[in-house]
């Protein structure tokens, strides 16, 4: 029985409509509904059992695995567990899972996103992100694109899953790293609901429902809910920082041997991507705040600045605008239907289709502030000339030749994807406790781009910075260095690139409970099969004038276009076995190995036949789980290999040899740890990871170039680029039964250990500790009010800091652009619970 055909006979069996029979309350953990819902069966991933007792993701069942049987980590989270972590996205929240660390201090998206032993290094090349068990896009990152982009938190997820390596590179798309799988909030028998309204510290106004019901009496059931929101930041840009909001919907219909369901999505968000601001250093991993910035609310971004044309963008110029940020316009629609036939034979599919529009507009980091004078004399105004600098919104003209100033990147990109992706499988139960699942993953998409990027930006080095028009005279003449705007196009990266690819799978699992032990081991052969055109660039002057120098030679598309065709299969393979020590006691083990294909951005500027290796990774691991009502742990250790990162080996700068790859070898130790009293008045967490990882195989050294030019050197044995050493987050909790409801406090501490920007490990980025906060309270039946505050203390931490610049780069005076946490918000939310 095929999808479609499931789909056919349920709109046939009479009047239409859906339910949910796992919804999570959003109140505090261990609410009533949560309790009601403990023995109910699981279908379609959603939270019918216990989240500590069953999971879906990873599992070659689609009925789950209870979490202490699975041979692999899994971090979970309930609606209200989400809510106590206060993630400021989507990325943030992925912190829960031990060993990674989402970079979120560039905003709501745009996250770099970095797992323990995976060397990434900006992006998130190693994390795919699903709704109902399907990958939201073919491939997991692309340049100006992750997917928790294509995310947000609101009311109708029900609780998420997330698996790093293990199983999951047999299933789903194959993803080598960390997977996230949100589970929606379905329909019930009795409609239920809540309506919420939260302000925020930095003028956060948003509204959040959600309304799950039965449709008739023949099984059917359907929900709706979404968000909207207007924020100015933490670092207020002088626009809304963030605004937009999303609306979903599910309809399912539930067979006693299966169960059918439809979700659809609609997002429209726009979101500042944060840019680094300037701090001094003032040695190793240590900072400090820069005159006249504060490192926890200030923003370059302004008013001034908000709306521009870029001439240079492909086609013949656009406008743009800042406040249209790092956003998505995106539309979903998915299926997932599963039936058991008896007789030990069960199929699941699962499909999604989705696309729409993720644009990024957003000022990139160029070189440190200088004098005015400076940047005039290394952009051509010659010795002698008669300069003038005037403030873009007509407030004047600068007058001294020592003001701060620096230049931006006003970057936009055009991004169009589109996806479609299928996931079959059939299971067979072999004999008692053996069953083989075999399966096949189908995913077509593609990625249309506009870039247009360069056009660095003139302005005053200052919060909410002005932009600066620079001109000169000589022999009598006006020579513009930069338009009106403050804008310079000449060089840039101006082009169109267009990305078609599909990828197939077929995969076999086998899982054998005998005894105490539970066995599994599977295998996965898969082709990807991918096309990128991009348009090949020549210099131009735009308007044909030449003393309009900030346009004399513009690299822009020339009509003319390069192909490169990628068509690669590799096989991935996992084995793992529990071991029962008693019921709630288990050791575990397993073994993959999994490969990671290029996506569109890794084939350009390759030709045919030579485009960079697939990258490959071997995983080892071994834990202990032990699951009690008073205590519960998993603590694993791992040995994680990782092969097929490409370069030229060279010594001082003269190549040698042919092309080469290097690698990483990192081992490390992952907790989670929950340990509360018999009352349930006092509980305490701890999530943490500690590693040792480092370059390899890397001969030779390679050429960079610094803030003081070209220099030399080598990966070798070097930390891994962006990745802590170690990291955790602790977080006791208070319960105080009142006499009309529970008052709940908690207080969780960050800790991230020493990191580094580059893979030189020559930018240190130092430690550090925030803290945040909580507390909730339930009134009565319906009303829950939640405070949450992050970042009390106002710890100056850094994420990141200026990418664009090999090796240290902090300035002779210790000036660095980097981007630190945000200063502390606080916000409260009033919901209505029915």
């Amino acid at each position: 029985m095929t999808l479609s055909a499931a789909i056919a006979a349920a709109l046939a069996s009479g009047t239409a409509l859906a339910q949910d029979n796992g919804q999570t309350a959003s109140g505090t953990p261990a609410t009533a509904n949560a309790t009601q819902n403990a023995g109910k069966n699981t279908k379609n991933g959603k939270s019918v059992q216990a989240l500590e007792q069953v999971v879906v993701t990873g599992s070659a069942n689609t009925a789950g695995v209870r979490k202490i049987d699975a041979s692999y980590s899994i971090t979970t989270a309930t609606a209200a567990q989400i809510q106590q972590d206060n993630p400021r996205s989507a990325a943030d929240l992925l912190k829960i899972a031990p060993g990674v660390w989402p970079e979120s201090t560039g905003g709501q998206t745009g996250a770099n996103i970095e797992i323990a032993g995976f060397p990434g290094g900006g992006d998130a090349p190693f994390y795919t992100n699903q709704i109902m068990g399907t990958p939201l896009y073919g491939m997991p990152s692309l340049s100006f694109f992750e997917q928790s982009s294509m995310f947000r938190l609101d009311d109708t997820v029900d609780h998420v899953e997330l698996l790093l390596g293990g199983p999951s590179v047999v299933f789903g798309d194959g993803q080598i790293g960390l997977t996230s799988n949100y589970i929606l909030k379905q329909g019930t028998d009795t409609p239920s609901g809540s309506i919420g309204v939260t302000y925020g510290t930095e003028n956060l106004k948003r509204v959040d429902g959600f309304y799950g019901f039965p449709i008739g009496k023949g099984g059917w059931y359907g929900s709706v809910g979404g968000f909207y929101r207007e924020s100015n930041g933490v670092r207020d840009p002088q626009f809304p920082a963030d605004k937009g909001g999303q609306l979903t919907a599910t309809l399912t219909k539930d067979w006693d041997n299966g169960s059918l369901v439809f979700w659809a999505r609609g997002l429209d968000d726009k979101n500042q991507f944060i840019t680094p601001i300037p701090l001094i250093q003032t040695g190793s991993g240590q900072f400090t705040a820069y005159p006249g910035f504060d490192p926890q609310t200030d923003t370059y971004y302004s008013k001034a600045m908000q709306h521009v044309y870029l001439e240079s963008y492909p086609g013949g110029g656009t406008s743009a605008n800042l406040a249209d940020g790092r956003g998505a316009q995106l539309g979903f629609f998915g299926a997932n239907f599963d039936w058991d036939f008896g007789n030990g034979w069960t199929v699941s599919d699962k499909f999604l289709v989705d696309g729409g529009n993720m644009d990024t507009n957003a000022l990139f980091s160029g070189s440190n502030p200088q004098t005015l004078s400076s940047w005039e004399s290394g952009n051509g105004v010659p010795a002698g000339a008669v300069a003038t600098a005037s403030y873009t919104n007509g407030s004047g003209i600068v007058t001294d030749p020592n003001a701060d100033v620096i230049s931006q990147g006003w970057w936009h990109i055009h991004k169009n994807i589109k996806s479609a992706v299928n996931d079959f499988r059939i299971s067979k139960e072999l004999f008692e406790g053996n069953t083989l699942t075999a399966g096949l993953y189908l995913a077509h998409y593609t990625d249309n781009d506009r870039w247009s990027l360069g056009n660095p930006m003139l302005m005053s080095n200052t919060p909410n910075a002005t932009p600066i028009a620079v001109s000169y005279v000589q022999g009598g003449q006006t020579y513009q260095v930069t338009n009106a705007q403050g804008l310079i196009y000449n060089g840039g990266f101006n082009i169109t690139e267009n990305g078609v690819a599909t990828n197939k799978a077929f995969y076999l699992s086998d899982t054998w409970k005998l005894d105490r032990w539970i066995l599994d081991a599977s295998a996965r052969l898969e082709n990807e099969d991918a096309h990128n055109t991009v348009c090949n660039l020549s210099n131009v002057n735009i308007d044909g004038n030449p003393n309009t120098l900030y346009d004399n030679s513009v690299s822009m598309c020339n009509g003319t276009y390069s192909r490169t065709d990628y068509n690669k299969t590799h096989t991935s393979w996992t084995a793992g076995a529990t071991y029962k020590i008693q019921d709630d006691m288990a050791l575990y083990a397993r073994a993959n190995k999994g490969v990671h294909f290029n996506s569109f951005d890794d084939m350009r500027g390759s030709v045919t036949g030579d485009t960079p290796p697939v990258l490959k990774i071997q995983n080892f691991e071994v834990g202990w789980k032990y699951q009690i009502p008073l205590f519960s742990a998993d603590i694993s250790f791992y040995h994680r290999q990782f092969d097929g990162l490409s370069y030229q080996p060279s010594t001082l700068g003269v190549p040698f040899g042919s092309k080469s790859t290097y690698g990483s070898d990192t081992k490390g130790i992952n907790f989670n740890l929950h340990a509360n009293t018999p009352d349930q008045m006092f509980s305490v967490t701890a999530v943490g990871n500690w590693m040792e990882g480092h370059y390899t195989h890397f001969e030779g050294d390679a050429v960079f170039s610094g803030l003081n030019g070209i220099f030399y050197g080598t990966y070798q044995g070097k930390q891994l680029q962006r990745q802590p050493k170690f990291q955790m987050r602790l977080t006791p909790a208070l319960r105080f039964p009142t006499a009309y409801g529970d008052l709940r406090l908690w207080v969780t501490m960050e800790y991230v250990g020493n990191h580094t920007q580059d893979q030189l490990a020559l930018q240190q980025l130092g430690t550090y500790t925030d803290f945040s906060v909580g507390a909730q309270y339930n009134y009565g039946p319906h009303w829950l009010f939640t405070l949450v505050g992050s970042n009390v203390t106002d710890a100056l931490g850094l994420t990141e800091s200026n990418s664009r610049i090999a090796g240290s780069a902090a300035g002779a005076s210790g000036v660095i652009l980097a981007r630190p946490l945000e200063g502390h918000e606080y916000n409260l939310q009033v919901k209505y619970q029915f």
